[in-house]
């Protein structure tokens, strides 16, 4: 009866034990790190302000810093363009996003839309609102960059960066020449 009764108790130790240690876990954070707060913050200046394309730019901006471009994806994709008086940077924003996705064909896509947009200004015509030359170099390099991808059938830049690395420096190769 002696061992019966220890049985039971060892048995209660063991259970209020586990239980206790359950209890006292706390949740992981999904962003740690130096960036948490600004990624908090910019979250706390999107929900007062909701809908306004600046504080969901600088959000989505905030979520590729920290790698979860899932995020950024989700909030742009979704930003009406109507509401958007700088549409043209939210949709720039959105090909890096789509990028750090693994999304190169859907980002080329959007990409050339960006340059589309832009490329009046080449011709000193008149462009989107939110158009400059620093955004038009931005959205061709990243064209030539995504092009190369597809040549080489990458999709996913992070699953093979060797092949991205050689994309890279076939689209931006340069040649000088010097006039004497």
């Amino acid at each position: 009866m002696a061992q019966r009764t220890w049985a039971i108790v060892a048995g209660i130790a063991v259970a209020s034990t586990l239980l206790a240690a359950g209890a006292v876990q706390r949740e992981h954070a999904l962003l740690a790190g130096p960036f948490a707060d600004v990624v908090r913050a910019r979250e706390a200046h999107a929900g007062v302000r909701p809908g306004d394309p600046g504080a969901n730019r600088a959000l989505a901006q905030a979520y590729l810093d920290v790698e979860q471009p899932g995020f950024a994806v989700a909030l742009l994709r979704d930003t009406p363009a109507d509401r958007d008086p700088e549409e043209i940077l939210t949709r720039h924003l959105f090909g890096r996003a789509l990028i750090d996705q693994g999304r190169a064909e859907d980002a080329l896509a959007v990409e050339e839309g960006v340059v589309a947009a832009c490329a009046p200004l080449a011709e000193g015509g008149e462009a989107a609102p939110g158009c400059d030359a620093t955004l038009l170099a931005s959205a061709l390099r990243r064209v030539d960059i995504l092009r190369e991808l597809a040549a080489l059938g990458v999709t996913d830049v992070r699953a093979h960066p060797e092949a991205s690395f050689i994309a890279y420096r076939n689209a931006t190769r340069e040649v000088r020449a010097t006039v004497q």
